[in-house]
């Protein structure tokens, strides 16, 4: 006889190949947003996979914590250090590489086991390992059976969170500058250097696209690259410049002509 198709297995039939192939595009992308995107593609479908194992306490833990918190938290962090930062080369941990290679063998024979006993093991099924829910059995394992290593993991947790802001904090080596004090530095620089002491030019000033990825264009009609984010240009999301003075060219043309019809009609 054929065997029903349950559920489980057409969720994971259907969102594995989705997440292998997003964990491979996470791994060979270039952009840093686009990894993390396909990281959020991986962890959206492994909350699915436990949702259809019947293990709504992972779900919303794989949703909340996972998806909604650590993951925005690595968002926050490539804005605040921008995605045209250059990665370093050098190796600042002595022995890293090693480090790594016995962390990925360990992970993979780790791995193979959880396979391997879940294959020829003989589980005693869910109903039986948690017969009054799942949030009360993961519970009991965390607050009973598991209550020292879920202590000290959190206390590792608190520890590394004030490590890091240790490291990132600097003492103030110098006075805080003032308004008065960037004020006059500006007119400095603008009678040393010619630097202007205004703003920038916003985008799309005097174009004809009133967008963020528009360069500004200069009274003259010429290109005002200071106009446009700096990661933007990384992106390689700025409109054209060929197309902006094709533009600027076309309506110039048209100025051109109104002006000789004028002239005509005088």
């Amino acid at each position: 006889m054929i065997s029903l198709v349950t559920g489980p297995q057409v969720a994971f039939w259907m969102l594995a190949p989705v997440m292998i192939l997003a964990a491979i595009g996470m791994v060979l992308v270039r952009k840093a947003v686009h990894s993390a995107l396909l990281l959020a593609t991986v962890m959206i479908c492994l909350a699915v996979q436990y949702a259809a194992q019947d293990a709504p306490f992972l779900f919303a833990v794989q949703i909340i914590v996972y998806t909604g918190a650590i993951l925005m938290l690595f968002l926050f962090v490539l804005m605040l250090v921008g995605v045209d930062a250059s990665d370093s080369l050098v190796e600042t941990i002595r022995g890293q590489r090693l480090l790594a290679s016995i962390a990925f063998i360990a992970f993979g024979v780790l791995l193979l086991a959880a396979v391997g006993n879940a294959t020829f093991g003989h589980p005693t099924g869910l109903g039986d390992a948690q017969p009054d829910g799942n949030p009360k059995a993961i519970a009991a394992l965390l607050f009973g059976k598991y209550v020292w290593a879920f202590e000290v993991t959190s206390a590792l947790l608190i520890t590394a969170a004030m490590g890091a802001m240790m490291l990132a904090h600097r003492e103030r080596l110098t006075k805080k500058k003032t308004q008065r004090d960037h004020a006059e530095e500006r007119i400095r620089k603008y009678a040393e250097q010619g630097i202007h002491p205004g703003p920038l030019p916003t985008p799309g000033v005097l174009a004809r696209h009133n967008a963020v990825d528009t360069p500004a264009l200069l009274p003259d009609g010429s290109i005002a690259p200071t106009s446009v984010s700096r990661v933007l240009q990384a992106r390689g999301t700025v409109f054209p410049e060929t197309e902006e003075r094709a533009d600027v060219d076309e309506v110039r043309k048209l100025d051109a002509g109104d002006d000789y019809d004028e002239g005509a009609k005088k």
